[in-house]
């Protein structure tokens, strides 16, 4: 059951997506059309810049130059202040579809629906601006387009360094599912992703000739015994199977057939949804690493470079989401949503503030081509996600608002 200020706040997003819908399309397009890579997204900073400051809002720059940070409802207004997030950077691959929107920079494309995220936000900020001004709707809501999300260092550290994140009580974001029908949200409590870190293991030995290994240290069965043994010594430190996944995507030592080389490496990721898990994960990987080695007379160093911890999300934040999608979209659009070993910067937001993350159908359920996966050269979407995004976030926000004012909890 909804209150006076919830039903004229639909009232007011009905109204906005009437007139809006396809301008948000269009922008959707544009950023498509243009996408740049994480830390060069200078033209798309630009845009979202310029939209927003055409209707009157005042969005800030990160001090690294893209990304934008943009509040709605004015300083002094006081009440709760909710933060609702997009992403802006695109990847480095092929766009492989043939659609007029297609990229236009070579080897550059939104593959994984960061172009859906900002229309999304842009379109939730303008209906949200206009509903804080409105009606009796309390607080203001914070708009976030994070730079950099793909990258090692992604751009949530910014904003959570430059101040951003201080004061906001609840953050909420969507994210493309291509395995998802458009008009659907995927909804998880708890873990919804995976910590993601990468690691480099080099391994060395004095080398030798192939005819006699017994003489040296065999490095490229020592890298194979790496690549087999690895997960299981894992598996026994954490007392349950995968809970510290290890997948290596390169492999790289010698060059001829009749020589045992000296050096090797391996390259790969290490992925848990158990912040614990993750927390304990370099001093486990040394000493699972040490027990494999064993005895072969290889020494070893490791590179492991820190990524992003899991994605937990809230319990109440996600119930909020849920009830707040059903209000939006219909009362049979929540799905549960699986557990994804991917990694997404969102989970920094959520070391520091309760909120939740939803997964966003994009999938036009009449469509008979093959349901792709994210980083797909030829991903796309059904561009009704664009106004459904816009609903869920804008519905949300507003019920967070609202339960915060009243209760001072989600």
């Amino acid at each position: 059951m909804t209150g006076p200020a919830e039903d004229r706040s639909q009232q007011i997003l009905a109204a906005y997506l009437e007139q809006h819908e396809a301008g948000l399309t269009a922008l959707r397009r544009q950023l498509h059309m243009r996408p740049e890579i994480g830390g060069h997204e200078v033209a798309t900073t630009h845009a979202i810049e310029q939209r927003l400051q055409a209707v009157g809002l005042s969005p800030s720059r990160l001090a690294v130059g893209t990304g934008l940070v943009c509040d709605l409802g004015g300083a002094d207004a006081g009440g709760p202040l909710v933060a609702l997030r997009a992403d802006i950077d695109a990847l480095a691959l092929v766009d492989d579809k043939l659609v007029p929107y297609r990229s236009q920079i070579g080897g550059v494309a939104h593959a994984c629906g960061h172009d859906v995220h900002t229309a999304a936000v842009v379109g939730a900020g303008e209906a949200l601006a206009r509903i804080l001004a409105e009606s009796d709707v309390p607080g203001r809501v914070r708009l976030i387009f994070e730079p950099r999300e793909e990258s090692a260092r992604p751009g949530a550290l910014d904003i959570i360094e430059e101040g951003w994140l201080d004061g906001v009580q609840a953050i909420f974001g969507v994210h493309c599912d291509p395995k998802l029908d458009v008009g659907r949200i995927g909804c998880r409590v708890g873990a919804i992703t995976s910590a993601a870190d990468m690691v480099e293991i080099h391994v060395s030995g004095p080398g030798g000739h192939t005819a006699r290994p017994h003489l040296t240290v065999d490095l490229v069965g020592v890298l194979g015994r790496i690549i087999t043994g690895l997960p299981t010594a894992l598996d026994e430190r954490t007392g349950s199977a995968r809970v510290l996944s290890m997948v290596f995507g390169a492999v790289h030592s010698g060059e001829a057939s009749n020589v045992i080389p000296a050096r090797g490496v391996l390259r790969g990721t290490l992925r848990t949804p158990d912040r614990e898990a993750w927390a304990l994960a370099p001093q486990l990987l040394e000493q699972a690493v040490a027990e494999v080695l064993s005895g072969t007379g290889a020494t070893w160093e490791i590179d492991h470079q820190r990524g992003v911890p899991p994605v937990v999300n809230d319990p109440a934040a996600t119930e909020l989401l849920a009830a707040s999608s059903r209000l939006a979209l219909g009362e049979l659009a929540v799905s549960p949503t699986e557990h994804s070993m991917g990694g997404d910067s969102f989970a920094w937001y959520l070391e520091h503030v309760p909120g939740s993350y939803g997964r966003l159908g994009v999938h036009d359920p009449t469509s008979t081509a093959p349901r792709l996966d994210l980083h797909a050269g030829s991903f796309d979407v059904d561009e009704r996600a664009i106004g459904n995004g816009v609903r869920v976030l804008t519905t949300t926000a507003v019920s967070a608002l609202l339960r915060l004012a009243t209760t001072g909890a989600l």
